[in-house]
């Protein structure tokens, strides 16, 4: 597995996310850009991603749902606020309803998803930005880390398909 650190920090109410690919940033960066390739690892194993939008530009929208093992479905979002090219993807995100649009009672969440250049490959910061200390405990709670790490442990087989 990539992953190469994960750190939560109750005081700055964060949680980042360090992996290193041994590929270049401009493959790492399609992974995210494409929808196709992103549902592959956006959700955890046992609840893969569907995406239905993926506009991904400021004031764009990502749109889509994973699906639990008992066909059970959760919808989530992103907005897009910043999008530099190979470099950066800032996004306020957050869970939808049965109907697709956004949950009132779910904390939406601010993340920024760093792509850099390494001698061996590319290096992928995500952190993420939390409302409160309610909102962050509710969160990892709910499994929200060990989703990230089982998500982020399907990239590899995405990013050595080319």
């Amino acid at each position: 597995m990539p992953i190469t650190s994960v750190t939560s920090d109750a005081k700055a109410l964060t949680l980042t996310i360090v992996a290193d690919y041994p590929v270049p940033v401009e493959r790492l960066w399609a992974a995210y850009a494409d929808p196709r390739q992103l549902e592959r690892f956006w959700g955890p194993v046992e609840w893969p991603a569907t995406f239905t939008r993926h506009d991904m530009a400021v004031g764009g929208r990502s749109e889509y749902y994973m699906t639990g093992p008992d066909g059970t479905k959760a919808g989530g979002w992103f907005k897009f606020l910043d999008v530099q090219p190979l470099k950066r993807i800032e996004v306020e995100d957050g869970f939808s309803d049965e109907h697709g649009q956004p949950n009132p009672d779910m904390p939406t969440m601010r993340m920024v998803f760093a792509f850099s250049a390494t001698p061996t490959g590319s290096r992928f910061e995500s952190t993420t930005w939390f409302p409160s200390a309610e909102a962050m405990e509710e969160l990892i709670k709910m499994g929200m880390m060990e989703g990230m790490r089982s998500a982020m442990s399907q990239l590899d087989a995405v990013l050595m398909e080319g």
